[in-house]
């Protein structure tokens, strides 16, 4: 298992989905939000996600095709 630290700037129209219960849900990482701010327009979150190199992989992919912005640090 590999740990990743990641900024992810979430569009607003989010702002009513469940994006970390799809995460948990659907991929087998562990998310360790490190902070957060969300408002109406956007939200971002620092998180960093523990996994196999794989499932961080296609986590990944599925929310930069969400429109998530996701800048690895």
């Amino acid at each position: 298992m590999i740990m990743r630290e990641v900024e992810l700037n979430i569009p607003g129209e989010f702002k009513r989905e469940p994006i970390f219960y799809h995460i948990i849900k659907n991929f087998e990482v562990i998310p360790n939000i490190v902070e957060a701010s969300f408002s109406t327009e956007m939200g971002w979150a620092v998180v960093k996600f523990e996994g196999k190199e794989e499932e961080l992989e296609r986590l990944f992919t599925f929310l930069k095709e969400k429109g998530v912005e996701v800048n690895f640090r």
